[in-house]
């Protein structure tokens, strides 16, 4: 059977455009290498608990909020969804403990409570971000004429840090507007101001958690992809994609099967998926260096505790707990963990019964044990995860006094599992590094040399359930138009 699209990679942006994909009536084939689809949204579980691998809240699915006429569309808007406290972020930094509240208004109130000076910046900056959601479906419309465009390009080429040092003046609110983005990568000589705030955006928009985990996002759009006539294989590792004319043809899989296609996606790391076109005679050799020379983002090291029974009460909200007054760039040096994310899925009945702690961790720390074999890296590498589990929880105590007391097993993860599990080169976190200093990186485009090869994912300019979902929508917008995209998904 020839299909109309194969998309490679069933992690999301690979479920989500197979979706859509299906949905308007294309022969989709979804490939997978993996036991199981879903990338960062799997889950694990250990003596009858079920742990989220990358997923932990999301920002604007709520009624009104930005991402919910795609989830409506998508079937996801319908999940379980809960509401994080109005605080949904505290972040500990400087001995002090500061609120992110949902809402704009309530975020400048809260914040200008403790810097009254800041006010109007907080309220200027607030502005942006709502500016930032306005906008990021006004390029869809025919009335747009580029507007939003240029918009977005300006945000893509002024470093975040710039733009947090250039408008406010305390130097501890500016680490306290970066103290909750642990949810990307904070390096102040590179971060787009794009990149931060429609990041930011969403949080502030409306934060949410998923109770029953993210897996039940992958199920939906698994089961949808098939009721609308798509195929969804497991187990099928694509080692090359075959070229002829100039165009692709098939896939074809580590165990032999080919599967040929008119069109073909990929949900996978752009340098992996230049392994699969060695033989490309369209593939020019600097489109392929420019993506297999990009330098990534970090990965996490996350620490999973399984909690006594009825031993802490649930917390609706994350805490971020800093270890001194840095929350910009504070994992880039060898040492002890300088900040954690305490993070905790929606129970049943009250009481957490797992609580993740995630600190950012560089390749460097982990590429000695790279090529050796999974379960098999020796005392030394468990001795690393053991020091990070204990730091994690050290600081961890300072809002959760005697947490250590209350742990029944603790499961530890780093970037290595990540790309073992993944597939993600250097178990990055959050896909190729955003650089304002290279806009071009900053935003890669979904096409690519060869006429009917696309790419969407973390990587090609927003991460996170909300960024995949928007790039996920860009992609498909590739093949299906702006205008299906506008009349079906989001002019509802």
């Amino acid at each position: 059977m020839k299909y109309d699209v194969i998309v490679i990679g069933a992690g999301l942006g690979g479920l989500e455009c197979g979706y859509l994909l299906s949905r308007a009536g294309r022969r989709v084939l979804v490939l997978e290498r993996g036991t199981q689809p879903g990338g960062c949204l799997q889950s694990y579980r250990r003596d009858g608990l079920s742990f989220d691998t990358g997923f932990h809240y999301v920002g604007g699915v709520g009624e009104g909020e930005s991402l919910y006429p795609v989830f409506c569309y998508l079937g996801l808007a319908d999940l379980p969804w809960q509401r994080m406290d109005k605080a949904f972020d505290l972040v500990m930094i400087g001995g002090r403990t500061f609120p992110i509240m949902q809402g704009f208004d309530a975020f400048v109130e809260a914040l200008t409570a403790e810097f009254p000076a800041e006010r109007e910046a907080l309220r200027r900056y607030a502005d942006l971000l709502q500016e930032v959601l306005r906008r990021q479906f006004d390029e869809w419309t025919p009335a747009d004429n580029g507007k939003s465009a240029a918009f977005f390009g300006r945000l893509l080429e002024t470093g975040a840090w710039d733009y947090v040092q250039e408008h406010f003046r305390d130097p501890l609110l500016r680490e306290v507007l970066g103290g909750n983005a642990l949810t990307m990568e904070l390096r102040r000589q590179s971060l787009p101001l794009f990149s931060f705030a429609h990041c930011q955006a969403g949080y502030l928009e409306g934060s949410w958690r998923l109770r029953g985990g993210g897996e039940q996002i992958v199920r939906r759009l698994v089961s949808g992809i098939r009721q609308c006539g798509g195929t969804v294989l497991c187990r099928a590792e694509v080692q090359e994609l075959v070229e002829k004319d100039g165009r692709l043809v098939a896939a074809r899989c580590a165990d032999g099967e080919v599967y040929e296609a008119d069109a073909f996606l990929s949900d996978v790391h752009p340098a992996v998926t230049c392994t699969w076109l060695e033989n490309s005679r369209v593939l020019r050799k600097s489109y392929r260096h420019r993506l297999t020379a990009a330098d990534n983002t970090f990965g996490l090291c996350t620490v999973s505790l399984r909690l006594k029974p009825r031993a802490l009460p649930y917390r609706n909200c994350n805490h971020y707990v800093y270890a001194g007054r840095d929350a910009w760039e504070f994992y880039l040096d060898e040492g002890p963990v300088g900040g954690v994310l305490l993070s905790s899925p929606v129970p049943d009945d009250g009481y957490a019964r797992q609580l993740d702690l995630l600190t950012p961790l560089t390749w460097e720390h982990c590429r000695r044990w790279a090529d050796t074999t999974v379960g098999r890296r020796g005392e030394d590498y468990l001795a690393l995860k053991r020091r990070l589990a204990d730091e994690c929880l050290a600081l961890a105590g300072r809002v959760i006094p005697g947490i250590s007391t209350l742990v029944e097993a603790c499961y530890v993860s780093t970037p290595l599992t990540f790309r073992d599990y993944t597939c993600t080169p250097q178990g990055s976190a959050y896909g190729l590094q955003k650089d304002f200093r290279q806009p071009l990186m900053a935003l890669l485009s979904p096409r690519t040399p060869l006429p009917n090869l696309w790419l969407t994912g973390q990587n090609l300019a927003l991460h996170g359930v909300h960024g995949v979902t928007m790039t996920a929508l860009q992609t498909c917008a590739e093949l299906l138009g702006k205008e299906w995209i506008w009349n079906n998904v989001l002019n509802k």
